[in-house]
């Protein structure tokens, strides 16, 4: 075929005819190929035979896919503990699957761990057979629909069962929705009261879920609230009427408080000024604090091998970057691996390291939302861990927030309860999408704002996000809320965090200074970024911090301790400092930023100047420290200092120059806020600066919004929000999230952007190669030792979802998934002598007994007969829709109806950022 005049199509790769097995290939034998070690079994009558098989004479018939029983296609029922799902199991035991129907007996299959030494971490997903087998028996003309419903269904052993998802592997999007839509069927094929009651209590389930997951996110977050603020207060003293209450609550913001004793007023030593014992006490409680934070964050350590090519998985933009030797390829783009080169003799990375607990965890959920599967990530360990962790580094005063973990801890919540209903644990599409719903309900308490928690799931951190999650997404966030409301956190009867009112309307003249605090937030987050990564990249690399991360912690909250304790705004917990920037002023305010005169301003000027490089300075070296830390509240404190600076320098020219034309329409008796509204400006700038960092906008507007609750500032926030998200993208392109994704390796294809492509399909493709293959066109037989080799070299490789090609004559004739086969190994009692059938052999003996006979050496339940294949000059474009809308692990490419190598999704995701950093350049 020319490719000139080449017109791509999306196909499916034909299922050959298949051969005839003679009665001489009763005694098969096995020759091994050294040189290019293709996988062949050679019959011949007479030769003598090399390993025999100890099921030599077993039945080679396999039921075709349209005679299996629909249950064959549901994901099994087991034993769930803290580690199933998502989670998976730890190494070691074995673990039994089983599935339990009306009507049905299903075997209990044991797996047990490979002799051969599987790098994968064990499986976290029951799957049934492939995708390809359940289209193909869709559309079969000989596909007999059951209409008697699941109790007269067709008793079959259950053949066809497919292995959990393995430790960074990617989600099957495909599978799990043909899977779903094959139990929906199953379900409403009953038309008895019974089947309708269940139908009915299926539709319901999501609803009752996502109740649950939002209420239990709302008491998570009032413990956090309620606990951290008790503690806050404990560096700089105590209480006398309870050493549990808080300053606020102890004082009643009385100004004279004689229940509240400073660490200065109770110990007294010899020579030492009460001033030198509070700042000693202040630091010392700040350190331990954050380093308990830290200590409990660190038991969640957990140790990747080095097949994995990631560098980490927590926020630290200093990791180093897990690469295999990469060569150029003769179109000059890199490869992991020369094609004559194998992967035993390449220099593997070294093991990596992460902590699930640390961090805010933003970037990981919106990773796993689009597929990836990262075990333990979601678990109940985690949650306590950071829960707990959360609790005292807030307390302790660092430049952090608690808004960014709740959203993680929230998918904990979200995950966990997943275990509740089986359509959601055993199904990790249908599980992303209450996930979806659990991280909006995360922000929906953070910020008591619902809405912003919907955006939020929809603008950020979501993958897959159909009308029908939209709406449960709402109702989560909706019950949240309400339960939050119930328990009242800040004894104000209110959600939100905080809660600023703004009396007078802002005038023309202040769109131009809108438009600056939105130049200068985006700046002020873009150079934030690129700050981080240079601090991580230089300091965070020391061999000393980089092998201690508690030193790290403990010298970040020395430096806090110190910088803080003289400046009354960085002493403050960041949003209590964010409501006294953000609110105007009152008849009865103590906070010292509602000057009178124009010399008053300028000291106020002086103060929060000190307060914003201080600020600027601790956010920047706390960001990536292995503590529970979320940047969203730091970032709008940083912005609200720069907007209130902005504020008075504006009210001061105001005051000295009053009979400007802008200002004549001030009024003259009014104070200094009649013309200009310092808090204004720096709940603008917040905004403004915490979109240069995340990005975020629409839903940043609507929670500054439900903040304030006015709708003469919406268009001021949203004027600010539109024109720093510009401004950041010129200057910084990732937002940070982004730019850990990226660092980090992690294998996120992004469907929000649209790649230029000058390329297509072949210029990615590797050449086919005898360990990416398997050849039956000898014997459908396979050696177990030869298909473990071939298992290894993917694992090796770092493709531990991807798949081995079954090849007939050059034809692509099916593909059998890497996970699938290394669980069909690990049933393997003997892989010595052990022969496996990879492809069916139709036979007119087989009765009711054979097709229900299970035999572990017949491969070919786990095979896909019609894996998606695409031309090789197919244009790129057309391969990305694929990856994207269609959400596959891999691609295989045919040349002229002929096999000619296979993509693997991580292969283009690599292509992709190539292409982008050579436009970079």
């Amino acid at each position: 075929m020319r490719k000139g005049n080449h017109l791509p199509r999306l196909t499916f790769a034909p299922i050959s005819p298949e051969m005839s097995r003679s009665t001489t290939s009763q005694h098969a034998s096995i020759t091994l190929d050294e040189q290019d070690e293709e996988d062949s079994v050679n019959s011949p009558a007479g030769l003598s035979t090399g390993h025999t098989s100890p099921t030599a004479f077993r039945r080679l018939h396999s039921a075709r896919a349209s005679d299996m029983d629909l249950r064959s296609r549901l994901p099994s029922r087991l034993l769930i503990d803290e580690q199933s799902s998502l989670l998976g199991h730890q190494d070691g035991g074995p673990r039994n699957y089983s599935y339990t129907a009306p009507n049905t007996s299903m075997p209990r299959f044991s797996r047990r761990q490979s002799a051969a030494g599987s790098l994968r971490q064990p499986k976290n997903h029951s799957r049934s057979s492939s995708w390809g087998v359940r289209l193909a028996a869709a559309v079969s003309s000989n596909w007999r629909r059951n209409d008697g419903g699941l109790s007269e269904s067709k008793g079959s052993l259950f053949t066809d069962e497919r292995v959990w998802y393995d430790q960074f592997t990617s989600t099957d999007w495909v599978h799990d929705s043909i899977a779903d839509n094959f139990r929906v069927r199953d379900l409403r094929s009953r038309k008895d009261l019974r089947g309708r009651i269940y139908a009915w209590f299926d539709g319901a389930q999501g609803w009752i879920l996502v109740a649950i997951i939002g209420c239990l996110t709302a008491c998570v977050a009032y413990f956090v609230d309620v606990t951290e603020t008790a503690i806050f207060d404990v560096k700089e003293g105590y209480c006398n009427d309870g050493w549990y209450l808080n300053k606020r609550k102890c004082c009643f913001e009385e100004e004279s408080c004689p229940s509240w004793r400073t660490w200065g007023d109770t110990m007294h030593f010899t020579g030492a000024r009460k001033e030198t014992i509070d700042l000693l006490a202040y630091v010392l409680l700040v350190v331990i604090l954050a380093a308990a934070s830290c200590v409990l964050t660190l038991t969640t350590k957990t140790v990747i091998p080095s097949s994995f090519s990631l560098s980490t998985l927590d926020e630290n933009l200093g990791a180093d970057s897990q690469k295999l030797n990469e060569e150029v390829g003769p179109n000059g783009r890199k490869t992991a691996l020369s094609p004559d080169q194998s992967p035993l003799n390449v220099q593997k990375p070294s093991t990596m390291i992460y902590y699930p607990a640390a961090g805010s965890g933003v970037a990981e959920v919106k990773v796993i939302l689009s597929g990836f599967v990262v075990h333990g990530y979601l678990g109940v360990q985690t949650l306590v861990v950071k829960t707990l962790g959360l609790i005292l580094s807030v307390a302790s005063g660092l430049s952090l927030g608690k808004e960014g973990p709740l959203v993680h801890i929230a998918t904990c919540i979200g995950n966990i309860a997943c275990r509740m209903f089986s359509k959601y644990n055993h199904n990790d599409a249908k599980r992303r999408e209450v996930l979806s719903a659990s991280a909006a309900s995360g922000v929906a308490v953070a910020f008591g704002a619902p809405i912003g928690g919907v955006l939020f799931s929809l603008e950020e951190v979501s993958y897959y996000f159909p009308p029908k999650t939209l709406f449960r997404t709402f109702f989560c966030c909706i019950a949240a809320a309400l339960s939050l409301k119930f328990l009242n956190p800040y004894g104000t009867g209110k959600i939100v965090i905080f809660e600023v009112r703004y009396v007078t309307d802002w005038r023309f003249f202040e769109i131009i200074i809108f438009v600056l605090l939105g130049v200068l937030g985006g700046a002020l987050g873009a150079l934030f970024i690129k700050a981080s990564r240079v601090w991580a990249q230089t300091f965070r690399r020391i061999p000393t911090i980089k092998r201690w991360p508690l030193l790290e912690v403990v010298l970040v909250a020395t430096i806090t301790g110190l910088l803080s304790f003289w400046n009354r705004y960085t002493k403050l917990a960041v949003t209590e400092l964010l409501f006294e920037l953000a609110s105007p002023c009152g008849r009865d305010d103590v906070s010292g930023l509602c000057p009178r005169s124009s010399q008053e301003v300028l000291e106020v000027l002086w103060y929060l100047a000190t307060a914003f490089i201080i600020k600027s300075f601790l956010t920047t070296i706390t960001f990536g420290i292995k503590v529970p830390a979320g940047i969203y509240v730091p970032s709008m404190v940083v912005g609200g200092l720069l907007g209130r600076l902005v504020g008075h320098s504006i009210q001061y020219i105001v005051l000295t120059y009053p009979n400007v034309a802008s200002f004549v329409h001030c009024p003259a008796q009014g104070g200094p806020e009649s013309c200009v509204t310092p808090g204004v400006y720096a709940l603008v700038a917040a905004g403004a600066t915490m979109c240069g960092v995340t990005r975020l906008s629409v839903t940043l507007a609507v929670i500054l919004f439900e903040l304030t609750g006015s709708l003469d500032h919406v268009l001021p926030f949203s004027l600010s929000i539109l024109v720093a998200k510009w401004t950041a993208d010129a200057l910084e392109p990732l937002s940070i999230y982004d730019l850990l994704t990226e660092m980090n390796s992690y294998p996120f294809l992004d469907n929000k952007i649209r790649p230029v492509f000058t390329a297509e399909l072949g210029d990615i493709t590797s050449r086919v190669r005898s360990e990416r293959i398997i050849d039956i066109s000898s014997s459908p037989l396979v050696s177990a030792l030869k298909l473990r080799r071939k298992l290894q070299f993917l694992h090796d490789a770092g493709e531990l979802d991807g798949g081995l090609a079954i090849l007939r004559h050059g034809v692509l004739v099916g593909l059998i998934p890497a996970p699938d086969l290394e669980f069909a190994l690990d049933k393997l009692e003997d892989e010595t002598d052990t022969l496996c059938l990879m492809a069916t052999i139709p036979t007119f003996q087989s009765t009711e007994e054979d097709e229900q006979m299970f035999d572990p050496t017949d491969f070919t339940s786990y095979i896909d007969p019609a894996p998606v294949a695409l031309d090789i000059h197919s244009p790129m474009d057309l391969v990305y829709q694929c990856f994207v809308k269609l959400g596959l692990r891999y691609v295989c490419v045919l040349r002229d109806g002929q096999y000619a190598g296979l993509v693997h999704k991580k292969s283009f995701v690599k292509y992709i950022r190539q292409l982008e950093e050579k436009k970079e350049h």
